[in-house]
């Protein structure tokens, strides 16, 4: 039966190679199709693609259709956001190598599971051996004395680095256990304390372990958009008097928006003088660590308790590779779990280790795999270079939008995330500051939502706090086989599309078009 061949065993690889040749040859097909970053015509052309192939009687038919796996598969390459297309540079979205996706299906076709030992020998081995190596990454003074588990990314490692931070904190305060219910003298009481622009996921997973949203305490920022180490200090004080309790600080190695790294030798030194554990959340900037030039921007962090990665974006890898590192392997003591039929006490004192006891998950496939064999095929230099390219390119991108009176740059880029806006000529400062600004704010939000409908461009877009703040276009470039001449033409399609919006809102008749606006009119 076509399809139903299994994948693994001695015959796997006869009965995945004609599979994998018709997946390839579709995903060539469906990106012809598509012919460019993203499909065009918006949710509704999107939906009209797909409708007949997802009806009821098309996913479920009474009997099966050989031709499934390339006509589904297809559809997906035609309906796609594609990474790897320099025109789709919105989102920390990278495009995977290809050794690292190779390297996937190995594990797809093995699907090892890493709650025993038994179903997964050698997983288990990689997985300790590439957290090992992880923790000297980032600079841990006792490497050996560290642990982690690999996750599906940066919310799953702040959900657990919290976790572990609310149980140290009830343990060593209020003598609560792990997994106990916090007790009534404590409910209310803890507090975590992060800049606020630190990623929402903290919120959230304050809500979940039974905190209350309301138990993040957001830090201003300064300029640079980085956490201010003296309101840090301040506010955990604070807290402290009005009978609150620290229960963990997280410092952003570089933040969504922006790429702004906190000050993180200064954040561990005030955590540490008030006793609080101290999370970072490197799920974007960690990836400096390879590059020899960027990795100065994250002085400090081996001094965290816990630090989360995420190397499914400057790592390169298929979705999901996220590490929670842990300093202590003691850390991790309230996932603990025993269980008869997966990590009995005598398998374990017998050497058949089971990492069941690191994870919030029981099944769990060994997403180290790929990233081990992307380190060993690349090295730390080859990492490093692909890091500081796409540096580079938000470098060139800053000095395109710099000298292009229609843009202006927020900031100069920290990491690889351009963030400007759009300048409309009806926002020329002849009307009030509120008036000027939703004009532009409207523009941009326009302008970006035509470049997704005509399948041009998927750029990003935010808001900035403040009374300068609004809507701001983002680029995260994270394609290192971009060019700058692709940059340059992102740019003149944001431009153009910026150009047709305006023209469309002021009612002109004919094609759109821009007098070259006075670089004196572009604000300061």
């Amino acid at each position: 039966m076509h399809g139903a061949e299994l994948a693994g065993g001695i015959d796997g690889p006869e009965a995945l190679a004609p599979l994998l040749a018709e997946v390839l040859g579709a995903l060539r097909i469906g990106a012809e199709a598509r012919g460019g970053p993203l499909p065009a015509g918006g949710p509704t052309g999107v939906a009209l693609l797909l409708r007949d192939l997802l009806t009821p009687a098309a996913l479920l038919p009474e009997t099966g259709d050989p031709d499934a796996l390339r006509e589904l598969t297809r559809a997906l390459a035609a309906t796609a956001a594609d990474p790897a297309d320099p025109a789709c540079a919105a989102h920390l979205h990278v495009p995977p190598l290809a050794v690292a996706s190779a390297a996937d299906l190995a594990v797809a076709a093995l699907n090892p599971s890493l709650d025993s030992w038994d179903q997964a020998p050698g997983g288990t081995e990689i997985e300790t051996a590439v957290v090992r190596l992880l923790a000297e990454t980032v600079g841990f003074a006792r490497p050996d004395a560290a642990r982690g588990v690999f996750t599906t990314g940066g919310t799953e490692s702040n959900l657990m680095a919290l976790l572990l931070a609310r149980d140290a904190v009830l343990a060593r305060e209020f003598a609560v256990q792990g997994g106990a219910a916090i007790p009534a003298e404590a409910a209310g009481r803890l507090r975590i304390f992060s800049s606020a622009t630190a990623h929402f996921s903290l919120a959230r997973a304050s809500g979940v372990l039974g905190l209350g949203t309301q138990a993040v305490v957001p830090i201003e920022v300064a300029e640079d958009g980085a956490l201010d180490p003296r309101l840090l200090d301040w506010s955990l004080a604070d807290a402290r008097t009005a009978g609150h309790v620290p229960c963990c600080v997280v410092a952003t190695a570089g933040t969504t928006d922006r790429g702004a790294v906190d000050p993180l030798r200064s954040i561990a030194a005030i955590a540490r003088r008030h006793g609080v554990p101290l999370h970072v959340d490197a799920a974007y900037g960690g990836g400096a660590l390879f590059s020899r030039t960027l990795a100065p921007l994250l002085d400090g962090l081996g001094l965290a308790d816990t630090v989360g990665l995420d190397l499914h974006k400057l790592g390169w890898q298929p979705v999901a590779a996220g590490v929670l590192l842990a300093a202590d392997a003691a850390t991790l003591s309230p996932l603990e779990q025993r269980v008869a039929y997966l990590n009995p006490a005598d398998d374990e004192e017998a050497g058949y280790t089971s990492l069941l006891g690191r994870s919030l998950r029981t099944t769990r496939r060994p997403d180290a795999f790929k990233v081990a064999v992307t380190l060993r095929t690349l090295g730390r230099s080859g990492l490093g270079a692909m890091v500081d390219r796409c540096h580079e390119l938000a470098r060139h991108a800053a000095r395109v939008i710099t000298s292009e009176p229609w843009l202006e740059l927020v900031a100069q880029p920290v990491l690889t995330t351009v963030l400007f806006r759009y300048l409309p000529e009806a926002a020329d400062g002849r009307g009030t500051g509120e008036d000027d600004r939703r004009v532009s704010d409207a523009v941009n939000a326009e302008l970006r939502r035509r470049l997704l409908a005509n399948g041009t461009a998927v750029v990003g877009r935010t808001e900035l706090p403040g009374a300068d703040g609004g809507v701001r276009l983002k680029l995260t470039l994270l394609n290192p086989h971009s060019t700058e001449a692709d940059i340059d033409r992102l740019l003149a399609l944001v431009v153009a599309a910026g150009a047709a919006v305006e023209h469309e809102r002021a009612g002109r008749a004919g094609p759109a078009q821009h007098r070259p606006r006075k670089t004196q009119e572009k604000p300061a």
